[in-house]
């Protein structure tokens, strides 16, 4: 387990657990489509944040990082289809976090906040546009800032 979670329960565990899967989700459905690029880049963020990720969040990547795209696939299948019905859900399970971040250590919490807040927008950033440019799209836009997660500075 992670040194970090010890005073976690497991349902808050889960929780921490999930939160690049949900902003992945989030960030990549928000168009309505989750598509094989946004898929990928998601993979190839969590295979990277497990060798070059902020030094305190190693152990959590990971853990994260098994079988993370066969993970995502299934949450994918889980929630419904359209934006409209599956972001609700995501944002209330998201917004968890609030309530769990100040349990944990204060360095651990800021570099968890900043690291899935990179998640969302290189997610954002992987699909669309036209050579790079206005690759985030309008309701990515919206999501983008992870605004229903307080910052734990």
């Amino acid at each position: 387990m992670i040194e970090q979670f010890k005073v976690l329960s497991q349902e808050e565990v889960e929780v921490m657990l999930s939160a690049p899967l949900l902003v992945t989700v989030l960030i990549a459905g928000a168009d309505n489509e989750i598509d094989n690029s946004e898929i990928k880049e998601a993979v190839s963020i969590a295979k990277l944040k497990q060798k070059k990720a902020r030094l305190d969040l190693i152990e959590y990547y990971k853990e994260v990082g098994v079988d993370f795209e066969d993970k995502l696939k299934v949450m994918i299948q889980q929630f419904p289809s359209k934006a409209e019905e599956r972001n609700p859900m995501i944002i209330s399970e998201l917004e968890k976090l609030n309530s769990i971040l100040p349990k944990l250590d204060k360095k651990f919490a800021e570099e968890f906040y900043a690291s899935i807040k990179d998640i969302a927008k290189k997610i954002a950033e992987s699909s669309g546009g036209l050579l790079g440019y206005m690759a985030v799209g309008y309701e990515e836009s919206k999501l983008i800032g992870l605004n229903m997660i307080k910052n734990p500075a």
